[in-house]
């Protein structure tokens, strides 16, 4: 597959007006930041940029589901390319045959015509060969190492000149729509030289070997469905009464752009990797996350929704709280878990963790704040969940990605996010940190005299860990039998 790279810079537009006024101030190698912990705030800002985009948009991510959320984001990526705006779509595969009922989906019929676009090209990341269901199921058994590895990096890059980066997959539950769940999660919009930096990752992915364009799988599709389809759209966006304060059509948010320009964070930032090669993924982002939190001299501030840790992990813990550094760790608790595998297996280092840390908090499934940052109204769900994957270091280094802290992410899956150094936007990061851990929000996780842990909120202490109900206690105890890799 011949070598593809990002499109320049481009030199007109809102982004380009935003960067140079950063240059004049700052200087050259100095990015703005804003930080989308908000779920309407992390799609409002994606319209935003896909929107105004003027010349490129390059969007990488692990799931693009066919809901109300991943229908409303392709409308207005197709609306982009039908101005002109060169498109590359790079997604993993192992979601393409998953659906909302009632909405458009992106399977391979889907897939087809998207890429028939005459300025978008999609590529899948490892996708499997046998398209259908059965197909899919032998192929996995009989290649089960290379299909197991998947591509959890999540960037948007928009001109060369703006991104988002972070930890939100593009659907219902990580936009504050889903009546079950919705996720408590965390991006950051960036304008600068990060958005270049983001856009050497993408090309790292989209021109490796792990990567192939939709038109050589050989999906079929009849050209005359592509009008009906987008029509479809359309239609069903109109039907969908949560969805009713955003726009179907593109806007200008020119307006919007000047205020944010206003209150960026700056600071000098590198965007990290996995890196895909020929002979798999090569693992680095541990050793970058390692760096990081080992760098620490006074405080060490982690919020991480899935934690499986080893011994190394919980060892680096001890050195530096032995060396005076206060360690403030934030993760999901089994009540607001949508995965209870991980609870399985993270349960047994709850007490390690505590001991090794200033702090340890675990989510509460009806956090306060799930009505002012994580719903988007008229949307409340049944409860919320952790998503979000960033940590502080002394108040002045950021780390914001796609990155867990658990077996698949240090071994498995591709990762990646952005390191910043911006004492202003790390003071921002720490105080929503430290909001999220307030009891109204969280339990406190201690360990008495006696060794038994409790849980303690703003209205109860608790002798054993959280749950929504006996179902998920069940699940809990089930999976300990599982791989710590498994789910």
């Amino acid at each position: 597959m011949p070598q593809a790279a990002a499109a320049p810079p481009a030199t007109t537009g809102v982004f380009a007006e935003i960067e140079q006024q950063l240059r004049a101030k700052h200087g050259p190698d100095v990015s703005g930041f804003e930080l989308l912990d908000r779920s309407d705030d992390g799609l409002r800002w994606r319209l935003a940029l896909i929107d105004s985009a003027q010349q490129s948009l390059d969007i990488q991510y692990y799931i693009w589901f066919g809901d109300g959320t991943g229908t409303l984001l392709l409308k207005r990526v197709l609306d982009a390319a039908d101005r002109g705006v060169k498109v590359r779509l790079l997604l993993d595969d192992l979601n393409s045959l998953l659906k909302d009922a009632g909405t458009v989906m992106l399977r391979d019929e889907v897939f087809a015509m998207i890429d028939s676009h005459p300025n978008v090209e999609l590529r899948l990341f490892n996708p499997w060969r046998n398209r259908n269901l059965f197909g899919r199921i032998g192929e996995t058994l009989a290649d089960l190492d290379r299909l197991d590895q998947r591509m959890h990096n999540k960037a948007m890059i928009v001109d060369n000149r703006a991104t988002i980066l972070g930890g939100r997959n593009l659907a219902d539950e990580y936009f504050g729509f889903s009546d079950d769940f919705n996720f408590h999660d965390l991006d950051v919009l960036g304008f600068g030289p990060v958005a270049r930096q983001a856009s050497s990752v993408f090309d790292l992915y989209w021109n490796s070997r792990w990567v192939l364009r939709v038109s050589e799988l050989g999906f079929a599709f009849k050209p005359a469905d592509v009008r009906v389809a987008r029509e479809r759209m359309t239609q069903e966006l109109t039907q969908l009464p949560a969805f009713a304060r955003y726009a179907i059509v593109p806007q200008s948010w020119y307006s919007e752009f000047a205020t944010v320009a206003s209150r960026l964070k700056t600071g000098t930032s590198e965007v990290k990797s996995d890196v895909p090669d020929d002979s798999g993924i090569r693992q680095d982002m541990t050793e970058v996350l390692y760096q990081m939190g080992g760098s620490a001299q006074r405080e060490l501030l982690i919020v991480n929704a899935y934690i499986i840790p080893d011994e190394r992990f919980v060892a680096g813990l001890r050195d530096l709280k032995g060396r005076g550094v206060e360690i403030w760790i934030l993760t999901n608790s089994l009540a607001s878990h949508d995965v209870p595998a991980v609870n399985s297996h993270y349960k047994t280092w709850r007490k390690p963790l505590r001991e090794a840390s200033s702090g340890l908090y675990e989510m509460r499934h009806d956090a306060q704040i799930q009505s002012q940052v994580v719903d988007s109204p008229p949307t409340k769900a049944k409860f919320v969940g952790l998503h979000s994957k960033g940590m502080v270091v002394d108040r002045r280094h950021v780390f914001i990605g796609s990155m867990n802290f658990d077996p698949r992410s240090a071994s498995i899956n591709s990762e990646m996010g952005v390191l910043i150094d911006s004492p202003k936007l790390a003071e921002e990061l720490a105080a929503r940190i430290k909001r999220d851990m307030a009891p109204a929000n969280s339990w406190r996780v201690e360990v008495e005299s006696d060794g038994a842990i409790i849980w303690i909120n703003d209205r109860e202490t608790v002798t054993r860990q959280p749950a929504r109900g006996f179902w998920q206690r069940i699940e809990d105890v089930i999976f300990m039998a599982f791989p710590r890799n498994f789910y």
